[in-house]
């Protein structure tokens, strides 16, 4: 009979393990990466993230690149798994971790050395699915192509002078 139980009870554990495995979100988009706005609530109300922030788009699988605020964060947990930061020291602490659902909130753990010891809080990221957009609107992507423009007129600026300089001189 405690055979029986067990084996029962072994069938009703699996299946109820099975049956409240999240369905895997998928984004019909094509490859590539895109911004997107997102929103984050929970903790202290002292952090934040960049937004927008940057989403690939790989076989209809989004993984969002989330940079903090702050470089205190060294490691996150979303839907129970552990993402550990892609960034250097130094700068504010980046993960790369998927997105499980848009315009509804996502529960993430972030664990911060801030407070002198490791403190694991609970945030929700939404992310807005009418904000994705093209890379190049992300507020990065133009001051990369502001400075390559500056950069352009300086070295035009420079080989003009240069020119003007030598005419003269003869």
């Amino acid at each position: 009979m405690r055979k029986i139980f067990a084996v029962f009870a072994a069938i009703i554990c699996c299946l109820s393990i099975w049956t409240s495995t999240p369905e895997a979100f998928t984004l019909d988009k094509e490859d590539g990466e895109y911004s997107i706005q997102v929103d984050l609530e929970g903790g202290s109300g002292k952090a934040s993230v960049t937004s927008p922030t940057l989403i690939t788009v790989q076989d209809g699988a989004v993984t969002a690149h989330i940079q903090w605020s702050s470089s205190n964060y060294d490691y996150m947990i979303v839907d129970g798994k552990k993402y550990l930061p892609v960034n250097e020291e130094g700068g504010n602490s980046e993960f790369e971790i998927p997105v499980l659902a848009m315009d509804e909130a996502m529960p993430v753990i972030a664990d911060t050395t801030a407070m002198g010891t490791p403190h694991e809080i609970n945030y929700t990221l939404t992310f807005y699915s009418d904000s994705i957009g093209s890379k190049s609107q992300m507020p990065q992507e133009a001051a990369k192509r502001v400075v390559a423009v500056a950069l352009l007129i300086i070295i035009g600026g420079g080989i003009l002078n240069y020119f003007v300089n030598k005419r003269n001189r003869c």
